[in-house]
């Protein structure tokens, strides 16, 4: 029997360190660059959106990220993985949309309907949703661009509101507006445009896909854009376990593993037992990287969220830099290995919580990369759409 490949923590961590544009020597030229080689920021939370872009670009400026998005519009604001917003260049979009998100979607249109019907709104549900969807987009069609509050003034059928969580603590009410525009978004048919204020508004406009990308996105067939999705992941965070790429994607067990034998994935052994995947073309060690490196990576990274199984980077402190959702808050990163926490207070200034023994020196340059980061905000001040337990203590 052939032995397996054991790739080694210190060697996935390597990679990490490599391949998402954190080491030494390996800054990406341009925003859409980093995005591609990390499959996609993670944009539920504008301003993580342009933090891990300054961790990666070199000479990062904002108005490099907001050209890309709003001017050439080489990079777009989709729905993707496990119904969460990612910014991406066009072609990756297009993967995205028919890897996962058109799935996503018809599970909402008949949620959607359903929730139409259970709140009194109309029934059948789905007649009254065909014409309040036409009237949206004929007025969108006609502003060119608009917030959802706009098309409310214009149609009536999204001023309608449907309850939820009835006799639950969670109840409340929420506007056809907001499922329909989400909807809409998840079908490709309507995209987010420029924010409606600085760059960390979460109030966009909305507008017709195919006046912001030529033609709309390109239509892929499902399995041939599942298997390049998994080909990229493996590219950006193998070696990965399969459990690792069925939760990053939210797919099912059988989808996974129908993507995998299309990518031709190899099985290798991981330090903790399991079995990994890599790309066949990547079970090279990875070439040695001149000196260490520090990160401060915000709330909801591609790179703190990219595993399922954390262990080889995020060790003992899962309970202190992410929430009890699951959501990642900012992290201080010392080659390839959370070793904390930061937080920007009212006054601008990051502090920091170290959780590990890291050492005089590599603590000098965690507190250097803060400075930096402090400069580089000046009077930008953000808070984490996902409050962790270090991000609150240290924001107090």
């Amino acid at each position: 029997m052939t032995r397996r490949l054991l790739i080694t923590n210190e060697e996935r961590r390597a990679r990490l360190g490599r391949r998402h544009h954190l080491a030494p020597g390996t800054a990406a030229a341009s925003p859409i660059e980093a995005s591609n080689d990390i499959v996609g920021f993670h944009g539920t939370d504008p301003a993580s959106v342009y933090l891990a872009a300054w961790e990666r670009v070199r000479d990062f400026r904002t108005a490099a990220l907001e050209t890309a998005l709003y001017d050439e519009r080489a990079l777009l604001k989709i729905l993707g993985m496990r119904r969460t917003m990612f910014v991406v260049p066009v072609p990756l979009a297009a993967i995205i949309q028919a890897a996962c998100t058109d799935s996503i979607a018809r599970g909402q249109r008949a949620r959607l309907v359903r929730m139409i019907e259970e709140a009194g709104i109309a029934t059948p549900g789905q007649p009254w949703l065909d014409a309040v969807e036409a009237e949206t987009l004929e007025v969108l069609d006609r502003l060119g661009e608009a917030t959802a509050a706009d098309l409310t003034k214009e149609v009536a059928g999204l001023r309608e509101q449907i309850s939820f969580g009835a006799d639950r603590k969670w109840q409340g009410t929420v506007g056809v507006s907001t499922r329909l525009l989400f909807l809409l978004s998840a079908e490709a048919r309507i995209i987010r445009g420029r924010p409606k204020g600085s760059l960390v508004s979460s109030l966009y406009h909305w507008v017709p896909i195919e006046t912001w990308v030529d033609g709309g996105l390109p239509s892929i067939p499902r399995d041939e854009a599942q298997a390049e999705l998994v080909r990229r992941w493996l590219a950006a965070y193998g070696p990965g376990t399969r459990r690792d790429i069925q939760w990053w994607t939210g797919w099912t067990v059988a989808e996974t593993v129908r993507a995998l034998t299309a990518a031709e994935a190899v099985e290798v052994d991981l330090d903790d037992g399991t079995t990994g995947h890599v790309l066949p073309a990547d079970l090279e060690p990875t070439a040695d990287i001149a000196g260490s490196w520090v990160a401060l990576l915000p709330g909801l990274d591609a790179t703190t969220m990219g595993w399922n199984e954390r262990a080889f980077y995020l060790g003992p402190h899962k309970d202190k830099v992410f929430d009890t959702n699951g959501n990642a808050g900012p992290t201080i990163w010392l080659d390839g290995r959370i070793v904390g926490g930061w937080a920007q207070r009212r006054s601008g200034d990051i502090a920091l919580k170290v959780l590990d023994d890291v050492g005089a020196e590599a603590a000098l340059r965690i507190e250097a990369r803060a400075a930096d980061l402090r400069a580089w905000l000046g009077e930008l001040r953000f808070i984490p759409r996902f409050r962790t337990p270090v991000e609150k203590e240290l924001s107090a």
